[in-house]
């Protein structure tokens, strides 16, 4: 499916789970749970085979989700970025803060996946040296590994 046919979809007709599954990127189980724990409104069912059937208005919402999900927010903060959405005004600040800690949050993330990350191309350079048997170069690896388990520990 394109990005023109997916939006056709979004802004015409009900989709199926499949297709808001493939479009948002969240999976089936997902989009059963959002709607089961009330993030996202009770879905029509199709009279004749009893499948989801998906609103464009749902769909955009679903979309939103997405993206959040995919930068690690969690239930509770979509939960409270949906309820500020409409506030105008009002809801900004909260938003801000929501976003600026969601934003830190992941910084933090980034910043340790980054240090995990040395951690194992410095253990690639360590066998490649013990492989090549160059001492000097396993030497180093193995001192600048120990700075980097140091950063890992809490």
């Amino acid at each position: 499916m394109t990005a023109t046919e997916a939006e056709t979809e979004v802004r015409g007709s009900p989709m199926t789970i499949q297709q808001v599954s493939r479009l948002s990127g969240l999976s089936e189980p997902t989009l059963r749970y959002y709607e089961k724990i009330r993030l996202i409104p009770a879905v029509d069912r199709d009279r004749d085979s009893g499948h989801r059937r998906y609103h464009p208005r749902v769909v955009e919402t679903i979309k939103a989700l997405g993206c959040l999900r995919s930068t690690g927010m969690s239930v509770r903060d979509m939960r409270a970025y949906l309820s500020h959405l409409d506030e105008g005004a009002r809801g900004a600040a909260p938003l801000r803060d929501l976003f600026q800690r969601n934003a830190d949050r992941l910084e933090r993330e980034i910043a340790l996946m980054e240090v995990r990350l040395r951690y194992l191309r410095l253990k690639a350079d360590m066998w490649d040296a013990r492989e090549r048997a160059d001492a000097g170069a396993e030497h180093r690896a193995i001192e600048e590994l120990t700075d980097v388990i140091d950063t890992l520990q809490p």
